[in-house]
């Protein structure tokens, strides 16, 4: 834990002395750590100012997930800051579970506790469990440090042996890294996802949180699975029982916007239209492409990339848009001399389906000029493509202001918009 490796180094951080070091950590910059630590250390213990200025790096690290506010008063283990749920994640569950009228929540294996105080701030009450005392430990100091206490009572158990009758539902929450690193065997879990699904089956409600490349047919058929993306990044997958049976969700957060199905056949491929959309990850985790195909009456660009084309824009939460200018057979001479008339010197470059990786472009076309422009790289109908056009449209989820979308003009500057080399015939639009 930065220096603390035990619950008496753990206490020594809680006390008057230990308190008064944070406070003076606060926003310390690491660059100066040296420095600060030799200063620090003629005035207190060395073992306490290891471990206090350990916790003050864990705790600017922890900002992204928490929030500065939090994170500040809360207390962190690595393992902790780099397994728990992102508060807007947590708050988003607990929010589900308080909707359908849960009251009590048993947490197993709950870490540092973010998805307990999450919980706790819903008004629901929660038995945060974990095996390991010294984050068991954590977890009652930020209850505490948060003022959730009333609601929080943390107890160092193996979850196995819990009784979770007594709750209206179950949280797990299974340690998915190992001494290797990441585990993506679902039964290698700790606890194995079998022994979870049958806690679950055994509550009211449930809640699995798993890696978001769990396999589809990994996924009991009466759970429904439901993946969450924060800021347009996969976060997690949830599965969650006595919800809906056999559903598929993309959530997509901070707005909100939630996407159900999985029953449509996949959509037609079709040349290459005005618009291109990018679906979120957690559209395309849920295998839900086809649903915001449709939404946009639109098609793929190849039976094998998640990549929607249409010819009209159509505003959606699911999905960023471009305008595409441009479809070109990759060829990196033909895209150099392309860019250098267009005086493309922002280029952003993203792939899918390609080998070829995004800085090796950036550094052979080597871009220079004030105009910018996103090249996407990928297959169209099988063959290696370069899309050139540019942001048409990101729109805001639902109860968000919605920014006007950019009109005329090409991606690179001028104001024509430019013919399109291609292979095949033109689309209409």
């Amino acid at each position: 834990m930065g220096g603390v490796t035990d619950l008496a180094a753990f206490s020594a951080l809680r006390s008057p002395e230990g308190q008064t070091l944070l406070d003076v950590l606060r926003d310390y910059d690491p660059a100066q750590e040296l420095a600060l630590a030799s200063r620090l250390r003629r005035d207190h213990p060395a073992e306490l100012v290891s471990a206090a200025l350990g916790q003050a790096r864990l705790r600017q690290r922890a900002i992204a997930k928490f929030g500065a506010e939090d994170a500040y008063r809360m207390y962190f283990t690595p393992n902790g800051v780099e397994q728990s749920t992102r508060a807007t994640v947590a708050a988003h569950r607990a929010a589900r579970f308080k909707a359908l009228g849960v009251t009590s929540v048993a947490d197993l294996c709950s870490g540092i506790g973010g998805d307990a105080l999450a919980l706790a701030r819903a008004g629901i009450s929660v038995l945060a469990v974990d095996r390991d005392p010294l984050t068991a430990e954590t977890a009652r100091a930020n209850a505490a440090a948060l003022g959730l206490d009333g609601l929080i009572e943390v107890r160092c158990a193996d979850v196995t042996e819990i009784d979770t009758t007594p709750y209206d539902a179950v949280f797990v929450d299974p340690a998915r890294r190992g001494g290797r690193g990441r585990i993506f065997d679902p039964e290698a879990y700790s606890p194995p996802l079998s022994w979870a699904v049958g806690a679950a089956r055994a509550a009211r409600f449930a809640a699995l949180k798993v890696a978001p490349g769990i396999p589809h047919e990994a996924v009991p058929e009466e759970a429904e699975a439901e993946w969450i993306s924060d800021g347009g990044d996969v976060k997690e997958a949830v599965l969650w029982f006595g919800t809906e049976p056999g559903a598929r969700r993309a959530t997509l957060l901070p707005g909100g916007a939630a996407l159900t199905g999985g029953t449509l056949p996949d959509p037609a491929v079709r040349p290459v239209g005005r618009y291109l959309y990018e679906p979120d990850g957690a559209v395309i985790r849920a295998h839900l492409v086809a649903e915001v195909a449709e939404e946009l009456g639109g098609g793929l660009i190849d039976e094998t990339i998640a990549y929607i084309t249409a010819d009209t824009l159509t505003p959606t939460p699911y999905a960023a848009a471009y305008e595409i200018t441009d479809e070109l057979p990759f060829n990196l001479k033909k895209l150099k001399a392309l860019l250098r008339e267009r005086e493309v010197g922002v280029l952003t470059v993203k792939k899918r389906g390609s080998a070829v990786e995004p800085e090796e472009i950036r550094r052979k076309v080597k871009p220079k000029g004030p105009n910018s422009a996103t090249v996407l790289l990928t297959r169209v109908a099988g063959a290696p493509t370069m899309l050139i056009g540019r942001p048409a449209g990101r729109w805001p989820e639902p109860g968000r202001a919605r920014r006007r979308n950019p009109s005329g003009g090409s991606p690179c500057g001028s104001a024509r918009r430019p013919s399109r080399a291609r292979s095949g015939p033109s689309p209409t639009g």
